[in-house]
């Protein structure tokens, strides 16, 4: 069972409009509001798959009933605090193809919600096969938030994926994890370098494994923690449009569902990353994949870095 545990958890809105007139009033149709944050994207896909996961989040309790009944579909566990969760917001303008995202911090969360969220987290990893922690983590969260879920997997002798940004992902670096997943802008806020291959060997320098860098449009790259293994880029042949807000977490799915399954070839890895990235970025909402029959557009282009 794949365990994802999401810090930082959101009410996703989605306003779709065929373009935003700045200050001006844009009339659209009803938005779509959906339990989310990075950790519930990557367990959604994963159920979506018919993938044994489990979700693991702390929400407010105003908000508790609300997202069970959302994630009915979602094994999950949820963790009540006294802060109200807060929302992200994508804006999709169909005529440009362009996403404009808005994200709300959160709120702190309190010592004892913290010590709760991370029992739950190892009470699930007693049949876990992989930890994916992913999304940003409150204001105020514990020293040592981040290295603590990765040592937690670890003591249960589980693999972890950490899609975190900043000094949450140069912890997760530091205490070992076993995949880091930054994007090409948070590898530049870590280590002051957008370039995937020196970025991804500062991070394993710090102690991480295998680092999966995401490009947006032009896919993503796998880098080996062994200097002489191939480096494996990924990207679709064409230009895909479409709502790119789930991407980053269908890759990562992608990348748990194989660990899970044993496979650890990373140009395996960088091709299923990329095709489930490229389905999410043509599927509605985040946390949901595109039939990849209904289009020709997922033919993913394969090659050494």
């Amino acid at each position: 069972m794949i365990v994802t545990v999401t810090p930082n958890p959101a009410w996703d809105v989605t306003i779709e409009a065929p373009r935003v007139v700045h200050g001006a009033t844009n009339v659209v149709a009803p938005a779509r509001r959906r339990a989310g944050g990075k950790g519930i994207n990557v367990a959604r896909v994963l159920a979506s798959r018919g993938v044994s996961v489990v979700a693991v989040a702390p929400v407010g309790t105003d908000d508790t009933d609300a997202f069970q009944v959302d994630l009915a579909t979602v094994p999950h566990r949820l963790v009540g605090c006294a802060a109200r969760t807060r929302s992200t917001y994508a804006i999709v303008e169909s005529d440009s193809g362009v996403t404009t995202m808005i994200t709300e911090r959160g709120r702190a969360h309190r010592a004892g919600e913290w010590d709760l969220l991370h029992a739950v987290v190892r009470e699930q990893l007693i049949q876990g096969s992989c930890l994916v922690v992913s999304g940003s983590l409150p204001p105020e969260s514990p020293t040592g938030s981040a290295s603590a879920f990765v040592s937690a997997a670890h003591d249960a002798g589980s693999p972890v994926i950490a899609d975190l940004a900043g000094a949450h992902l140069l912890e997760a670096a530091k205490a070992g994890a076993d995949v880091l997943k930054p994007n090409r802008d948070e590898l530049q806020d870590a280590v002051g370098t957008a370039d995937p291959l020196a970025g991804a060997r500062a991070l394993q320098d710090l102690g991480a494994g295998v680092v999966v860098v995401s490009l947006g449009a032009d896919g993503l790259v796998v880098v080996p923690r062994t200097a002489s293994d191939d480096v494996w880029r990924a990207r679709t042949a064409g230009v895909l449009t479409g709502n790119p807000a789930g991407a980053g977490d269908a890759a990562v799915a992608a990348i748990a569902c194989l660990i899970s399954a044993g496979v650890h070839d990373p140009a395996i890895w960088a091709h299923d990353a990329a095709a489930w990235a490229a389905a999410a970025v043509l599927a509605p909402l985040a946390g949901e994949l595109s039939a990849q029959s209904e289009t020709s557009q997922l033919e993913i282009v394969l090659s050494e870095y």
